[in-house]
């Protein structure tokens, strides 16, 4: 069963600045569980046929002015008829005035009625934002999130690998960190994960022989970061001497993660091998690659060896560079 989400009113509203003109009860009590959000004009000349009872009901200036056409028991009528189906709260946006008949009805059904100063689509966006950020699927996985000139490397291995040693050299050399041992990863929409530390933990960094370190105090606010896209997967392991490992990279290798396919490394681990400045090369490597460049493509046409090339791998932005 898919697990549900939720988040409280009261962080809403600390959040987008509402206006709380209504509230059944106390707002960290109320929770919304969707991220939909709906401007109920089509409810308000009374079709209730799609009907979803758990969206955010979003009143702008359009569903005012078609409310204010009718007459008095007709408009009390159609503002009663939506909050009877018990939203989990009702904004009314641009400053306007909320009609007696609407904070009664919101009254009466327990409903949350808020208000912003904001224009309805540029409200609407920022809430949108918010909640799929807030109400996205989310797994937890072992691992180390920094981030590297901009790229975002989540660094997954066996404990004791030298995952959090990385990330401390790392963070040396000017990059950030993001979330050491346990890496919760949210699906923000149909192309990005975005990783984030568990509250409890987070700045915290664990380093066998030494022990708990904070990072942001050790090393200041620059060396950390709340949240980063994921955008490249390193796979740490102990050296195989049996095992034959990519040295060209022509293939793209990925892992599935909340049901998207995120690029992926393996590189070995043994002694001599400085894996701060292997993972700088990779997160520019995985940049050029988005922008179309691949470095074992152009060595393979510069050795006349095109046919070798993947064609599911080539991207002709670069071509020529």
């Amino acid at each position: 069963m898919k697990a549900q989400f939720s988040v409280s009113i009261e962080r809403i509203i600390g959040e987008l600045g509402l206006e709380s003109v209504y509230m059944p009860k106390e707002p960290a009590e109320l929770l919304v569980s969707s991220a939909e959000i709906s401007r109920p004009g089509i409810q308000f000349a009374g079709n209730y046929e799609y009907f979803d009872a758990d969206r955010v009901q979003m009143i702008g200036k359009n569903e005012m002015a078609f409310l204010e056409q009718f007459d008095e028991p007709t408009f009390n009528e159609r503002v009663d008829m939506l909050f009877s189906r018990c939203p989990p709260m009702v904004i009314v946006s641009r400053g306007q005035e909320i009609p007696e008949a609407m904070t009664a009805a919101a009254k009466t059904y327990g409903v949350p009625l808020l208000r912003t100063d904001d224009t309805t689509s540029s409200f609407m966006s920022a809430l949108i934002s918010f909640l799929n950020v807030h109400l996205a699927p989310r797994i937890t996985r072992h691992g180390v999130l920094v981030e590297v000139y901009g790229e975002g490397l989540l660094m997954l291995g066996e404990s004791g690998v030298g995952k959090s040693e990385t990330a401390v050299e790392l963070i040396k050399r000017g990059h950030r960190l993001i979330a050491d041992d346990a890496v919760e990863i949210r699906r923000v929409s149909s192309k990005t994960l975005v990783g984030s530390a568990p509250e409890n933990i987070r700045h915290f960094v664990e380093l066998r022989g030494i022990g708990i370190i904070n990072a942001r105090r050790i090393f200041g606010m620059g060396s950390v970061k709340l949240t980063e896209k994921i955008d490249l997967i390193v796979n740490l392991e102990q050296w195989d001497s049996e095992k034959v490992y990519d040295r060209m990279g022509l293939e793209s290798e990925m892992t599935k993660i909340l049901g998207l396919d995120i690029p992926s490394v393996t590189i070995p681990v043994k002694p001599g091998r400085n894996l701060a400045i292997i993972l700088e090369v990779a997160a520019m490597n995985s940049r050029q690659k988005k922008m179309g460049y691949n470095g074992a493509h152009e060595l393979l046409r510069k050795l006349g060896m095109d046919d070798d090339i993947p064609e599911s791998t080539v991207n002709s932005e670069w071509e020529g560079f």
